[in-house]
């Protein structure tokens, strides 16, 4: 007992205790802001090498961006990455932040599927699949575990087989040779088969969209319940967003 109460007191509180109002400092780069500022909005575009910035208004596209920060370097007076770790969402379009318009992205809760909510309300366990990513999603994921963040204290688990699980949450552009491999890990997840994109490789296919050793058939033949943006996704951004979507006040 001693020894415990020895090495609480040397080591200080490990955990994070409010996952849910935690602010991150810079250099953390969350959700952009963009201004009414007028640029060459067509070498703003140029900079960026996955095409996540549009124009006619200037748009950044969370699914694509790779949060660099290019953009903002070369236009810091229209573009601002604020330290807002909240970016997840549900539906694709929502991932768009468009210029003068400073608002949250968030989950749009009416359009969650209630089998999730009836079924995952306060507790969801997830089958991690790294479907050719690179790692550093991978990383990020396992850290939202660690003493730090601890997801399972909110009743969220990875866990060893789809068959344990509520759904997938997939990592990675998804190569050809992953593709029947995660279509039938998601075969085997019992209902409701809940479906997350980690990442912005795993969201749009990253620097490797376009690629031929990619496929991404099953993105487009099934349902999305959850974007995690982020290149990788913070671990406070993968735990706000799956709590988002299990309906968490």
């Amino acid at each position: 007992m001693f020894r415990t109460l020895s090495i609480v007191y040397h080591n200080g509180r490990q955990f994070i205790p409010g996952i849910r109002s935690t602010e991150l400092a810079e250099p953390f780069r969350g959700r952009p802001v963009i201004t009414t500022v007028k640029i060459d909005e067509k070498k703003a575009a140029a900079i960026c090498p996955t095409g996540a910035i549009g124009t006619s208004p200037l748009t950044i596209d969370l699914g694509r961006c790779l949060f660099c920060g290019e953009c903002a370097r070369a236009f810091p007076e229209k573009i601002i990455f604020t330290p807002d770790l909240r970016i997840s969402a549900n539906r694709r379009e929502d991932l768009v932040v468009r210029a003068g318009n400073d608002l949250p992205v968030k989950v749009d809760r009416s359009s969650v599927r209630q089998d999730i909510r009836r079924i995952c309300g306060r507790s969801m366990k997830l089958r991690q699949v790294s479907a050719a990513g690179d790692n550093s999603a991978e990383w990020e994921c396992t850290a939202s575990g660690n003493v730090q963040f601890d997801m399972s204290r909110y009743g969220i688990e990875f866990v060893a087989s789809p068959r344990h699980a509520d759904g997938i949450l997939i990592t990675g552009p998804i190569s050809r040779n992953m593709a029947r491999a995660l279509e039938i890990c998601h075969d085997s997840t019992p209902l409701p088969q809940i479906i997350i994109l980690a990442g912005t490789d795993a969201i749009s296919g990253g620097i490797w969209n376009g690629s031929n050793a990619i496929d991404r058939s099953f993105i487009d033949s099934h349902k999305i319940d959850l974007y995690i943006p982020g290149n990788p996704p913070h671990p406070l951004t993968i735990i706000n967003g799956i709590l988002e979507l299990m309906k968490w006040d």
